[in-house]
């Protein structure tokens, strides 16, 4: 599906680092080949032998030197016949190791100066002894040694150079300020609309910037210019890099995409440059598209946060914005950009003639779901039990992502089976593997198992006796990720708003499983902690963002919860007093409070219905909706229900 090239729009048609030669690298290597060359031409024995000079006296004497030279305290010279070594050991042949027939050896001080040795010499070789002044190596040292220092300070200056001139190419920092977005072609296999399923919104607001690229004159003839900048916000993994792709694709016009953290480097004004040549690129392909991924890693607000604002960033946004307004009306550029953060961005990059417009990606309902499981099963052979439909309806909350991955779970699963098609019970447990985790190795016994067993079921029978819209789909007190069991509800629809009257149910369910503990076996237990943390998040939503409160009435208490790191202050001010704060906490207790004595209530008066639902999932580990209703009778229905039922 994704054409991808794997290019830098500001590399093609250069060399690849490692065709070229950096000025450095030659330095570099001609200081070591000096070296070296200095090394090897040293005055030295070469393959003389070093005798001893009472050796060498004593084959004077006998006759058996050739010929030799004094050069200062050395004497080279060359045997007639090589000298036995004195005590040395027979080779392999019998034979007495020698010495070799060149040799050079070492004058005592006390000869240097004697003008018998000079007397004895002659009179012993004649012409073939000579004697002559030492050559002087000062000046030739001196100057290699020079060159070596100068040649070294120069290749340090070149490095450095190029380390503070960031716009030149080559060497050991090259292209540092190219920009490293890469470059998508549309091709054969380019990513089109009918690529992304759901988001049908979505996809109607870009089709006008599609467009746009296709006919640009269509709109400047009436006045219209081209949105500048297009922001897609969303949480992750619903298809905003994606959608981004799709309207180059359906454009057919070249696609640059970068995400926001390749612009920041540890040199200021390196992601300035970056973007300078980013813009420069696609402004000589235009008409084009530039993908700015995560958005927010460099674009939140100015001067902001925990100790202030980063000069590098501040400085690569300044320039993203710069570029920007610099668009003239007949440039063909569109910016679009991707966060999942737009409360921490910066209002000069959200205005009007730089991100004109801001569309919400966000998570796809039913028919949504559907598609997007049309789509990743298009390679996937099914078998004839697999219910796309139900699938889609169970996966209430899903991003386009996560369904992407239960697909793949699935396939996978069925592989380490060695089945020849996918059917329903591996999606079956490729979804519980992505929502409630995969199995962990502890096994339950004894009165953890027991206990676990009677939490568990106490959730489940808190939503099966009340009028709820979620239904039980599967209890299991087997370990997974970070839990010991777990109650699996699916909503029967897609909803975007709740009750007060379904609050406070869903209150109750969150605590009893801590109710069931308490009244099984009059203790509590560890096990409660996540549940008694999101019963009382939810509780202070109630009181404090949604006004569901008779004693504080309908008031937002909203304080700061932003983080500091994040691009926002360290410590907002409270818009409210320390009375009203010790009324909202009490208003949260109170609510807790009737929750947890209803969920006793109601589990006291079903005590029957408790024992034999933990009991039958202490022995089975697992129960979905079907094996419930088998034990206890069928579920409450909400009003709406009894309303389609009558």
């Amino acid at each position: 599906m994704e054409n991808t090239s794997g290019k830098s729009p500001s590399s093609e048609g250069k060399k690849t680092p490692r065709q070229r030669v950096s000025g450095s690298t030659l330095v570099l290597v001609a200081v070591l080949a000096v070296a070296i060359i200095f090394l090897l031409s040293r005055p030295g024995t070469g393959t003389r032998n070093e005798v001893p000079y009472g050796v060498f006296r004593a084959e004077l004497a006998q006759g058996n030197v050739a010929r030799a030279n004094v050069k200062g305290m050395k004497v080279y010279g060359e045997f007639k016949t090589a000298p036995v070594i004195p005590h040395g050991k027979s080779g392999r042949d019998g034979a007495a190791e020698r010495y070799d027939l060149k040799f050079v050896t070492t004058l005592p001080p006390q000869v240097l100066d004697d003008p018998a040795f000079d007397e004895m010499m002659l009179k012993a070789l004649g012409p073939n002894y000579s004697a002559t002044e030492p050559s002087d190596n000062t000046g030739y040292m001196l100057g290699v040694y020079l060159l070596v220092t100068v040649l070294l300070f120069a290749a340090i200056w070149i490095m450095f150079r190029r380390t503070r001139d960031q716009v030149l190419g080559g060497g050991l920092l090259t292209g540092f300020a190219k920009s490293p977005a890469r470059r998508y072609e549309a091709g054969d296999t380019r990513v089109t609309f009918d690529d992304v399923a759901g988001l049908e919104g979505v996809k109607h607001e870009l089709e006008e910037v599609v467009e746009f690229l296709k006919s640009p004159e269509k709109f400047r003839k009436l006045g219209g210019r081209v949105p500048k900048g297009v922001l897609l916000m969303g949480p992750p993994g619903t298809g905003k890099t994606l959608l981004g792709r799709a309207v180059a694709g359906e454009a057919g016009v070249p696609f640059f995409s970068i995400s926001g953290s390749e612009f920041i480097q540890m040199f200021v004004g390196v992601g300035a440059s970056r973007v300078r040549d980013l813009f420069g690129t696609a402004k000589e392909n235009a008409p084009s598209i530039l993908f700015i991924d995560e958005i927010d890693a460099v674009g939140r607000h100015r001067g902001a946060g925990l100790g202030g604002g980063h000069d590098e960033r501040e400085q690569t946004l300044n320039q993203i914005l710069s570029e920007m307004d610099g668009f003239t009306p007949t440039e063909s550029v569109i910016v679009m950009a991707a966060t999942n953060r737009p409360d921490i961005l910066d209002p000069a990059l959200l205005r009007p003639g730089r991100f004109d417009r801001h569309i919400t990606v966000d998570r796809p309902n039913f028919q949504g779901r559907l598609a997007i499981f049309k789509v990743h099963t298009r390679q996937v052979p099914l078998g004839d039990d697999v219910d796309l439909e139900r699938l889609a309806a169970g996966s209430v909350g899903l991003t386009g992502a996560d369904i992407r991955n239960l697909v793949n779970e699935a396939a996978i699963w069925a592989a380490r089976h060695d089945k020849e098609r996918v059917d329903m019970s591996d999606f079956e447990y490729a979804r519980d593997r992505v929502i409630m985790g995969s199995k962990r190795e502890e096994i339950l016994t004894g009165k953890e198992k027991s206990m676990t067993a009677y939490h568990e079921a106490g959730h489940a029978l808190l939503v099966w006796l009340a009028p709820c819209r979620d239904r039980v789909h599967k209890v299991s007190i087997i370990p997974r990720g970070r839990s010991l069991g777990a109650t699996q509800l699916l909503p029967e629809e897609d909803r975007v708003n709740i009750s007060e009257s379904e609050l406070h149910n869903r209150l109750a369910f969150l605590l009893g499983g801590r109710a069931a503990e308490k009244l099984v076996f009059d203790e509590l237990s560890a096990g409660a902690e996540d549940d008694l943390k999101q019963a009382t998040q939810l509780a202070r939503r109630m009181v404090a963002h949604w006004g569901m409160s008779e004693r504080l009435g309908p008031v937002a208490f909203r304080a700061g919860e932003e983080h500091p790191f994040l691009g926002k202050e360290i410590a907002e001010p409270r818009e409210f007093s320390e009375h009203t704060a010790r009324l909202i906490d009490e208003e949260i207790i109170r609510l807790l409070r009737a929750a947890a004595e209803r969920a006793e209530q109601t589990l006291q008066q079903n005590r029957d219905k408790l024992e034999l639902l933990a009991k039958t999932l202490e022995k089975e580990e697992v129960l979905d909706e079907r094996q419930i209703a088998q034990l206890i009778g069928p579920r409450a229905w909400t009003p709406e229900e009894n309303g389609r039922k009558a």
